[in-house]
């Protein structure tokens, strides 16, 4: 492939996708698990061809150096060497000086019409100066003031960041909107559970006498708490110059997703482990009224009694297990006594499970326990999604041509039934 299909398809990959990270930022929306997959395919495409560029283009180099040194002599071939040198190149240094102009003249000048120098003469040629030899005149790529100043930087328009963790929450609990700064929900304490059996009366004025029946029935009972979930913000700011933002058009969409995925972020962390204290949200760690699983004999049966707490207890099914990766990976490597996986080991597909419940992996999620739950009964509100605001109106920046970015987001979180989640012990 030449070098020009290989860039042609560098180009292509890239232009795939800057597409997809356009398509997110003008719908002001993180990737979805989706476009994140495609984004890493194409950047993987990407630095495949850059790789064969490289490859292609230092064969070429060493090709145009062996011609630039004149490999072969001259044969006729228009004044080219059969490689395509200059012809002359490659000679020996004899063969350069005999054959210069200043030493032709010289010759000419002393052996006349003959070109033959008379015998017992006494000669002297004059100076021939080569200056391929002087290293003034060594032409360098590695000096700016020699070829290096015409030598650019191949660059390559690939950004790539640190990485951030994958965020999982928000895909597993239910999503709602809000216009107020405060939601408010009712939560049931006490349901009906006064139901039983009643006889007919047959009497119409129940004194208690023997063989009166009343046939009164039972009167139920329940209770209710109102709870209230603030909103409450998230946010968070970078500075840069106003040229920065002018000349380098890439950064500000940078900026943007790094501000955004930073927010994503905190506000999961915030769903599992907010203390509640001051603009804290209280997470799923300090809620009351959450169920807990004691450790018993190994990870499985306590998985199996986990289960059993949260359809019994808890009266809800759960939609999915959320284990840091590291307790994950433990559960999965643990072996029988022939040492045999206990699950589908290194050769799984299809979804994770533990006893038909999906397993999900969160990184904020703490070590040493993890969760049971009907996710459905977790809400996030969201009272104003992710927005990008800029300004110089901070300080003196705007006589020092400084911008201020910030990213800021408004949402509340509760967890409407408690008893559908069970924190696991692992060990």
């Amino acid at each position: 492939m030449t070098l020009k299909e290989l860039r042609e398809k560098l180009k292509a990959a890239l232009m795939a996708a800057q597409a997809i990270a356009t398509t997110a930022d003008e719908a002001k929306r993180d990737f979805t698990a989706e476009e994140r997959q495609k984004l890493q395919g194409h950047l993987e495409e990407a630095r495949k061809w850059k790789e064969q560029i490289r490859v292609a283009e230092g064969d070429e180099a060493m090709r145009k150096a062996i011609a630039d040194m004149g490999f072969g002599a001259p044969d006729g071939n228009g004044g080219k060497a059969p490689d395509g040198g200059t012809a002359g190149k490659g000679k020996t240094l004899g063969e350069q000086f005999v054959g210069s102009e200043v030493y032709q003249n010289w010759m000419r000048a002393v052996g006349g019409k003959s070109g033959m120098i008379p015998e017992g003469m006494g000669i002297q040629s004059p100076a021939v100066e080569f200056k391929s030899l002087l290293r003034k005149d060594l032409i360098t790529g590695a000096s700016d003031i020699s070829a290096g100043a015409f030598v650019q930087t191949d660059y390559t328009g690939i950004y790539e960041p640190i990485g951030r963790w994958p965020l999982t929450l928000r895909d597993l609990v239910d999503i709602r909107q809000t216009l107020s700064d405060t939601v408010e929900f009712v939560r049931q304490t006490k349901q009906v559970t006064e139901a039983a059996p009643v006889p007919e009366a047959n009497v119409k004025d129940y004194t208690g006498a023997t063989g009166e029946i009343e046939g009164r029935k039972p009167q139920g009972a329940m209770y209710w708490e109102k709870v209230f979930a603030p909103v409450k913000t998230i946010a968070v700011w970078v500075g840069a110059t106003r040229r920065a933002l002018s000349d380098a058009a890439q950064i500000r969409g940078i900026i943007d997703s790094e501000l955004r995925d930073d927010q994503a972020e905190e506000f999961e962390d915030q769903i599992l482990n907010g203390d509640g204290i001051g603009e804290n949200f209280t997470g799923l760690a300090n809620t009351a009224g959450i169920l807990q699983q004691a450790f018993a004999v190994d990870v499985f049966e306590t998985a199996r009694n986990a289960l059993a707490t949260i359809r019994v207890i808890g009266r809800t099914s759960p939609t999915a297990w959320v284990f840091n990766p590291m307790d994950w990976a433990a559960v999965e490597l643990i072996r029988d006594p022939t040492g045999r996986f206990y699950g589908d080991g290194p050769f799984r597909t299809g979804p994770r499970q533990l006893w038909g419940t999906p397993v999900v992996e969160s990184f904020l999620k703490s070590a040493g326990t993890a969760y049971l739950a009907n996710w459905r009964k977790a809400v996030v509100w969201d009272r104003e999604q992710s927005t990008i605001r800029v300004t110089d109106s901070h300080e003196d920046w705007f006589i020092r041509n400084m911008i201020a970015i910030l990213a800021e987001m408004r949402a509340a979180f509760g967890v409407i039934r408690p008893a559908g989640f069970v924190e696991v012990e692992l060990s």
